[in-house]
């Protein structure tokens, strides 16, 4: 089986091979000159941000600085944000849903290694991906984990680690990620505490 095959099924791999590497570089090399655009080069930012990623798509913003892996396993839905620092370790599949809110310093890494140190001696590492469904707000220096889906509207509190699926619809934070409860009616009421959304 060849390595490619092995990161589709979950299987361990190495990423030395294959053609790998230069994927690897060529998202680097875009990354780079996405990151030393001027403010103002709003247009070019977007023209290197639909030649990286997998997909990307209308009304999107990523403030620079952003560290990714390939890039081109990422793919983004219309109207993403994502403020400064998004890292995104794309060994495998990022899917990443309409309407997303990423808050600065946030990770998304598809990729471990293996707990044997014997093992991780040799290169090997795994991966599995990564889904954020469509509404999703992802909280400052929040981790999101291999194999992760967040559900639907859900909310993830700053600093969360995410190592299991969160359902939709809920706000979950800590470390490890759990949930703490369900978006309600209160919160079309309550923007932030006991601070009232004025109608």
């Amino acid at each position: 089986m060849s390595q490619r095959d092995n990161i589709k099924n979950g299987k361990l791999f190495t990423d030395m091979g294959e053609g790998l590497p230069e994927e690897r570089l060529r998202g680097k090399e875009l990354v780079y000159d996405f990151n030393h655009t001027r403010p103002s080069e709003q247009e070019k930012r977007a023209a290197l941000a639909k030649e990286l990623f997998g997909s990307y798509g209308a009304h999107c913003w990523i403030e620079p600085p952003l560290h990714l892996c390939y890039g081109a396993h990422t793919f983004i839905g219309d109207g993403f944000y994502a403020n400064t620092n998004l890292t995104i370790m794309d060994d495998t599949t990022v899917t990443i849903g309409n309407g997303v809110l990423l808050g600065p310093n946030v990770t998304i890494c598809t990729v471990g290694h293996p707990i044997d140190p014997d093992l991780r001696a040799t290169g090997q590492m795994y991966a599995f991906p990564v889904v954020i469904e469509d509404g999703v707000w992802i909280g400052s220096g929040a981790i999101i984990n291999p194999g992760v889906t967040i559900g639907r509207n859900s909310v993830i509190g700053a600093g969360s680690v995410v190592t299991k699926d969160v359902p939709p619809g809920v706000i979950a934070v800590g470390n490890p990620c759990r949930v703490l409860r369900e978006i309600n009616e209160e919160d079309k009421i309550y923007y932030y505490k006991d601070r009232k959304v004025e109608s």
